[in-house]
């Protein structure tokens, strides 16, 4: 294959861009293209989950970590800029005042450096985060982690409801039928087959501190409040405490992938329990109103099941919604450019050694 010196260039600077970026994924390949939709589950609803092209879903929700990186990269003087429209602060004091944010905010930090992770919470799903935060944070992404425009790039903000996603972004909110297919689709072919919950089983899962090792089926567990009361370790109320009161100050979010023997037959964690996500479904177009989907940590697991969907006011911050990202499958002459360029970056070091 003849590649010219412009092409290898472009492809040394994405690879470097790459290796360079703060923010990085596990994806979970989602195949099967072409396959059917779900019409058992959802109620007459019509069908979700059917999706005839290859992709990608982060096996993990976004988490503090990753959010505040993308926090001080597009304001690293921490000003909190007004960015517009019906929800346009990206980061809320309820990040820091909450037990369930992991995100705290130092105005005598370094530049760069105001937002910061509460102690101990790196991996806890980030919450509070509306569908406008979910379609910045992915425009961000797709501009290249920098301090540029969170306006557009993949959703050209506007009303929260007008939005649809840019045809060639590499990075995205996965629509409802990418999360339904990537949380359910039992990934045996063109087929129809869905399971109930997205721990690839029929049976309701249980609620466990994590792994889960305390419950009858390790890889069926997840962050959800089950109680058959019985104190017998495990569906005695939140998964986290063990208990069915609540307190003000008890963080109640798991490490994503905390369960790691939990996953959907596409290798991805946690789309049951823990936090609802966001996609990208658009409902009710008076409402401005966008899909929820997986259960969270308030709920029982139940709530995970393949059913009907939710969906909230896209403004909407909460503890207990936060969100995933999808991404386009990189081409194959794309990744035969960037063996190139691995070898000619290789090359050129070897040279100034």
């Amino acid at each position: 294959m003849k590649v010219s010196t412009a092409s290898f260039l472009f492809v040394l600077a994405t690879l470097v861009s790459a290796v360079n970026a703060a923010v990085t994924f596990d994806w979970a390949t989602v195949g099967n293209p072409g396959n059917l939709g779900d019409r058992q589950y959802v109620q007459g609803q019509g069908s979700f989950g059917a999706v005839n092209y290859v992709y990608r879903i982060s096996k993990h929700e976004v988490t503090n970590a990753q959010y505040t990186e993308f926090l001080n990269a597009i304001d690293p003087m921490g000003s909190k800029p007004n960015l517009g429209g019906s929800d346009p602060f990206l980061y809320t004091h309820f990040m820091f005042t909450n037990a369930n944010g992991g995100i705290n905010f130092n105005g005598g930090a370094a530049n760069g450096s105001k937002y910061q992770v509460k102690p101990g919470r790196d991996n806890n799903p980030v919450t509070f985060v509306s569908f406008f935060d979910a379609m910045r944070f992915t425009n961000w992404l797709q501009n290249g982690q920098g301090s540029g425009s969170t306006e557009s790039g993949v959703y050209t903000i506007g009303s929260g409801y007008s939005e649809i996603r840019n045809p060639s972004a590499t990075y995205f909110i996965p629509s409802e039928d990418e999360w339904y297919k990537a949380a359910y689709h039992k990934n045996d072919g063109v087929t129809a087959n869905y399971w109930r919950f997205p721990t690839s089983t029929h049976a309701t899962p249980y609620s466990d501190q994590p792994p889960g090792s305390g419950s009858p089926t390790q890889s069926n567990t997840m962050n959800s409040r089950n109680d058959d009361g019985i104190a017998n370790g495990y569906d005695d109320g939140y998964a986290v405490t063990g208990s069915t009161s609540t307190s003000s100050t008890q963080n109640y979010l798991t490490d994503v992938g905390a369960y790691t023997a939990s996953l959907s037959p596409y290798g991805t964690f946690d789309q049951g329990g823990n936090v609802l996500e966001w996609n990208e479904a658009a409902i009710f177009q008076s409402s401005f109103s966008r899909g929820l989907r997986g259960g969270n940590w308030t709920c029982s697991s139940s709530c995970s099941i393949a059913s009907p969907p939710l969906y909230s006011y896209t403004g909407t911050e909460s503890e207990v919604i936060g969100f995933r990202v999808a991404s386009a499958v990189p081409e194959p002459s794309t990744n035969l450019l960037v063996a190139f360029a691995t070898l000619g970056l290789m090359i050129w070091r070897r040279r100034l050694g």
